[in-house]
């Protein structure tokens, strides 16, 4: 029998992500307040985050700058945008002070509301540079498999997962996928990292050459792969993928909208990886989600593309109404405040290896084929059989199971496709709460192997 809550849900709301048929069954997990690393549901049980949201909550819930600045915000100027060459202090200063974070050399900021939003703007702005510069045919756009970069018509075409082209009639054409970097699942037998990485970057050139180099425009990566699998690229992978690009004139663009701002113990993905990006796309921890707000960096070349075209046509033709937002700025000012004045970036590296050997030592359990990650964030794979990496049937829903074991135990994770788990939780997670997080998933593991025992579940 469904709460009051849950059958109101279940009439009135479409839940990105889920299951829509199976919901309707069991029900949402309704949350009512959080503090902290903590969330609390409608009967006041408390659940340790262990996604920071949706990779995002970085600061955790209920900050009370956070709040002020953006009650300060609405009681100022609770509304402005930034069409014809209006402006606002927010907008600027955010801008100010992401050029100087940023790791890369960077003209402009162009603001969004979202991660997707960024992302489709970097198409745009790759075809518009393509047309300033008098190269029309130099289109086409390359992502991997399995990364993810939004749920627009153009960045859902950039991600590079099934479900988000099945029956969608994406990707677009022009969008191209190059092979994952995923050790574990793509390395020949006895293949070292190093070597892995070497041969799909000759890989990544034979591709472009057989598409034409003069056909394409850009390359998009996520320094590490978020809802592909929390996947951590093998080593020497970007080291050796970046001089291919170069190669054939190629914009680099990463996706940063997970990675950046502290997750990986840096400002952003790219430091931490070793990637010299033309551009970055933003978003989630920016404001430590407490308010819709992401952006790119702008490249000086591409502005000066940019301006060229203002000139011809009249106008800089994109934008969207909530570009830039007052009260979505405030809050990123001041959530950048909080990163700086309380070591949040710096904290999160000194809490990384504690957090990797909880992680690694899970590696042991029977049913973990890999368990990886980087900074505090990690994914950890289930097979039926580790000598072999054999899977479970994807229709038993395996790591699915895990995940709603890991609920019972008071731990909100998140299951992704190939029977993954992912980990990400707030940085401001304390050393104890770590603890408190591996040891209910590990206790989530065991209910799992014992639930698989009893179903007489058996590798594919």
């Amino acid at each position: 029998m469904l709460s009051n809550l849950a059958a109101r849900d279940v009439e009135t709301l479409i839940h990105p992500y889920t299951n829509l048929a199976l919901v309707r069954e069991t029900g949402p997990l309704v949350l009512e307040r959080g503090h902290g690393v903590w969330v609390y549901d409608t009967d006041g049980r408390p659940y340790l985050e262990g996604m920071a949201g949706l990779w995002c909550t970085a600061l955790g819930y209920s900050n009370e700058e956070l709040v002020e600045a953006a009650r300060d915000q609405m009681a100022r100027l609770p509304f402005s945008h930034l069409f014809s060459g209006r402006s606002h202090d927010p907008a600027i200063e955010l801008a100010e002070t992401l050029k100087e974070i940023a790791p890369i050399p960077v003209s402009k900021v162009f603001f969004t509301s979202s991660g997707s939003e960024a992302n489709d703007t970097q198409v745009k702005l790759t075809w518009y540079l393509n047309n300033a510069l008098g190269r029309p045919r130099k289109k086409k756009i390359i992502a991997q498999r399995k990364g993810y970069h939004g749920v627009t018509v153009a960045s859902a075409s950039l991600t590079g997962l099934p479900a988000n082209h099945a029956d969608w009639d994406l990707p677009l054409p022009g969008f191209l996928h190059a092979a994952c970097p995923h050790h574990y699942r793509g390395a020949e037998a006895g293949e070292s990292e190093e070597a892995f990485s070497a041969r799909l970057a000759a890989e990544l050139d034979a591709f472009i050459q057989r598409e034409d180099p003069d056909t394409v425009a850009a390359f998009i990566a996520e320094p590490v792969m978020g809802a592909g699998g929390a996947i951590v690229p093998p080593k020497g992978y970007f080291a050796a993928i970046q001089p291919v690009l170069a190669r054939y004139d190629i914009r680099f663009i990463a996706d940063e909208v997970i990675c950046g701002f502290g997750r990986l113990g840096t400002w952003f993905g790219a430091e931490a990886m070793g990637v010299r990006p033309h551009s970055l796309s933003f978003a989630k921890a920016v404001t430590s989600a407490y308010m819709p707000l992401g952006g790119v960096t702008v490249e000086e070349p591409l502005y000066q593309a940019m301006l060229d075209e203002s000139r011809k046509i009249g106008t800089f033709g994109h934008g969207t109404t909530y570009s830039g937002h007052p009260v979505a700025c405030a809050v990123a000012i001041k959530a950048l405040e909080i990163y700086r004045r309380d070591r949040i970036v710096e904290g999160a590296a000194e809490k990384a290896p504690h957090f990797q050997r909880r992680l690694s030592a899970l590696a042991e359990h029977p049913l973990v084929g890999e368990a990886r990650g980087v900074g505090l964030i990690g994914g950890l794979e289930i097979v039926a059989d580790k000598a072999s990496k054999r899977q479970y049937d994807p229709k038993a829903g395996v790591a699915a199971r895990c995940v709603a074991f890991a609920q019972g135990e008071g731990l909100i994770v998140r299951f992704l496709a190939g029977d993954r788990i992912a980990l990400c939780p707030p940085l401001v997670i304390a050393p104890d709460e770590i603890d408190t997080l591996f040891d209910r998933l590990g206790r989530a593991l065991d209910r799992t192997a014992e639930w698989i025992r009893q179903e007489g579940l058996q590798a594919v």
